[in-house]
């Protein structure tokens, strides 16, 4: 495989690499090397430092968060098989790289680095695999995003591209030259993209890719930012995953849409010659298998083994939210009712207002997620409660039909999910599932950082202070 990359490189005239890995919060991060080192740094990788999984970010008090600055450095051991090149500049290409300690560690000499979500959710993912008989995860996802003028002298400094007009093909067609370019670029970095649509709120748009096992649609999510980011560049335009820029607007969701597979193969598709000019990307994604979640017999119930994977699901489903549902803004989007977001800490049949939603009778949906999500994080622990559920045989008990916004705004009692950031840490905080799937010290520095996300939030003073409490008494 190294060969095969140093032929492509050759081919195609990449002249430098981002050896790329992700924060514990979703974020790129990484270095760039000339590609003439390939040979060396796909045997020896790159040294980076411990503390860029937390983005090197410093808490409130100024210290930096997990890791202090005489922290050793971890090495960053490129995944061949990711190599890529961009397509907005052929010169420069990325590969995914997993995380390990150094061989000169005091404590984990060339040992998995625990900080490293994407590594983690590889080894998990091999794991429920061998524990489960071939069982695995397949996802697909549904990243809602915002494409946004700014605006300069404004309170709020940006402003949707098109109108809050849902599918609507003219607003969608308004902004044709921006997705056009996101599509083109995605199918150029291996990206097999089905559909795409105007949401619900100002400059909202969605471009869905198809699903694939665990890791594969996780790396596509984030290559799929890093493409809308770029574009956003070309264009003077902000590329948004916040969750809830706009209030009184449906939300930036990024559902999880899940099944379970035993079977099938991962297989490549070559692109149509000439499409893409100059390009040679693969589509790789799985074929075949069985879906051992959907009811081959009929309905929407699904198997055993489907009610189990629910059942896991559900009995985790508070802390799996603080996984999906990560920032202080996340909680904008269940506070804002009516629009779409669900609050029920429960599941039903095409009910948005339960947190687990059967979309489909082939798999499930969970809906409490937002396209500010780490998805490798967010995946992983879904495996651990997956793993719950199938290893005691958890049952889901019945779906429910009715809708949760409104049975709890009529004061009948109903289960919540969390809702806000402060309730989801303290639910993570009581999970040992689900925090088995933040290892080592991970969990601790995840904590770390989030509770100072909400202590910055408190110690802020907001606009919405300001207009409600400036002119208060007398």
């Amino acid at each position: 495989m190294v060969k095969r990359v140093r032929d492509k490189i050759d081919a195609l005239g990449v002249e430098y690499i981002y050896y790329q890995y992700i924060s514990i919060t979703g974020r790129v991060m990484g270095k760039a090397a000339p590609s003439r080192h390939w040979e060396t740094q796909a045997r020896k990788g790159v040294q980076t430092w411990m503390g860029g999984v937390t983005n090197v970010t410093p808490d409130f008090k100024g210290n930096l968060i997990g890791f202090d600055s005489n922290a050793m450095e971890c090495i960053a051991l490129p995944d061949p098989d990711t190599f890529c090149q961009l397509p907005w500049d052929k010169r420069v290409a990325r590969v995914f790289c997993t995380l390990y300690y150094s061989l000169e560690d005091y404590t984990s000499p060339g040992m998995y680095y625990e900080h490293d979500t994407r590594g983690n959710l590889k080894r998990f993912d091999a794991q429920f695999r061998k524990d489960h008989n071939g069982l695995h995860l397949r996802v697909g996802l549904e990243p809602e995003m915002l494409w946004l003028k700014p605006k300069a002298g404004e309170v709020r400094p940006y402003e949707g591209i098109t109108e809050a007009f849902a599918y609507h093909i003219g607003q969608f067609e308004s902004a044709r030259d921006i997705w056009m370019q996101v599509s083109d670029y995605a199918r150029a970095m291996g990206l097999d993209m089905i559909q795409g649509d105007c949401e619900d709120a100002p400059g909202q748009i969605e471009l869905n890719y198809q699903f694939d096992d665990a890791l594969q649609t996780c790396d596509r999510m984030t290559t799929y930012r890093q493409i809308c980011a770029e574009v956003a560049r070309q264009h003077g335009l902000i590329a948004c995953f916040m969750a809830k820029p706009f209030m009184g607007y449906a939300a930036n969701g990024c559902h999880h849409n899940c099944s379970i597979w035993t079977g099938g193969s991962r297989e490549m598709q070559q692109l149509v010659p000439g499409e893409l000019p100059g390009m040679e990307e693969l589509f790789e994604y799985s074929k075949g298998g069985v879906n051992e979640f959907e009811n081959k017999e009929g309905g929407w119930i699904p198997t055993e083994i489907g009610r189990h994977v629910l059942g896991g699901s559900l009995k985790h489903i508070d802390a799996l939210t603080c996984l999906g549902a990560s920032t202080v803004n996340s909680y904008r989007r269940f506070n804002d009712y009516g629009l779409w977001a669900p609050i029920g800490a429960n599941w039903g049949l095409q009910n948005r207002s339960c947190t687990i939603r059967i979309s489909s009778p082939d798999r499930f949906e969970f809906r409490a997620v937002d396209s500010m999500v780490n998805p490798h994080l967010f995946c992983g622990a879904l495996l651990k409660a997956m793993d719950d559920g199938l290893k005691n045989q958890i049952d889901p008990g019945p779906p429910e039909s009715r809708n949760v916004t409104t049975v709890w705004q009529s004061g009948e009692p109903v289960k919540l999910i969390p809702l806000n950031l402060h309730d989801a840490l303290e639910a993570l905080k009581k999970d040992d599932v689900i925090r088995s799937a933040l290892p080592g010290r991970l969990y601790d520095v995840f904590d770390e950082y989030k509770r100072d996300e909400w202590t910055r939030f408190l110690r802020e003073v907001t606009n919405w202070d300001v207009e409600r409490y400036l002119h208060c008494v007398p």
